[in-house]
Parts: structure tokens; sequence; C-alpha cells
């Protein structure tokens, strides 16, 4: 039986970071992880800080930090609307590691600026590095 397959276009302001054939995408909702395959019924979700996994038509998984966006699905095919998406192979390290110690820094801070945003900061950073493999 041939493997059944969907459209999948990954999106963020600046570029279209994945736009091809899949198997299978999951993503962080808001409202718990899903996972969508071939058929899935139309869905709409927002997506949180997390792991995006695609299986690629060749059976290949990929996997992106994202920090945020809109989820749709629709007529086997699945536009995710991400504020990032970095694939796991492209996130520099070095430069989350620094962020994620930027964001620790302002958390013990006696006078907290903005306490949600550098959590915020902490929890992409922290996310950045999971997906890397780094942390």
């Amino acid at each position: 039986m041939a493997e059944k397959h969907f459209l999948l276009d990954i999106v963020t302001p600046t570029k279209t970071v994945f736009s091809g054939m899949v198997g299978s995408f999951s993503a962080p909702g808001l409202a718990g992880s899903f996972q969508v395959l071939f058929n899935h019924a139309p869905l709409l979700s927002a997506i949180g800080i997390g792991e995006v996994k695609v299986l690629d038509s060749a059976g290949t998984e990929e996997r992106y930090a994202t920090s945020g966006g809109f989820a749709e699905v629709n007529a086997n095919k699945v536009i995710l609307l991400a504020e990032t998406a970095e694939r796991s192979d492209s996130i520099d390290v070095k430069r989350a590691e620094e962020a994620k110690r930027r964001a620790v820094d302002r958390l013990a801070e006696e006078e907290k600026i903005d306490e949600q945003r550098a959590r915020a900061a902490l929890a992409r950073a922290l996310n950045r590095l999971k997906v890397a493999g780094a942390g």
C-alpha cells in the first residue's frame, strides 16, 4: 500500500522554512501537543514554545524549535505560521546558551523589570538547546 502524504508549509515572518510533502507533523499546541496524519480533520490551533517534528516523504525526521504561532489543518494541507522556526541542525547553540544565561541573570536580579519577558526568553533558550540536542 502506498504511503499517504500531505502538504506542509512552515512559514515565519521572514521566510518559508519548510515546504513539501510529509507523512506526519507534530506540534506543541497550547492545549497540548498534537500530531497530524493524512486525512486529519480540519483544525486551527495556537502553537506555543516547543518542538515541531516532521516526518518527510522520504521517512526522515526533521525537528524545529518554535516560539509560537498558529497551525491550520484543512484538506490534507497544514500551514504553520510561526513566530520563529529553527531547524535543529541550524540552531546556534552558543547563542542559545548566552540567551539562557542572560535570562537566568535577569530572573536573579532583585529588581525584576519584566519577569514575564525574562521567563519567556528562558523558555525559548531552553527549547532551542533541547531541540539542538545540547540541553
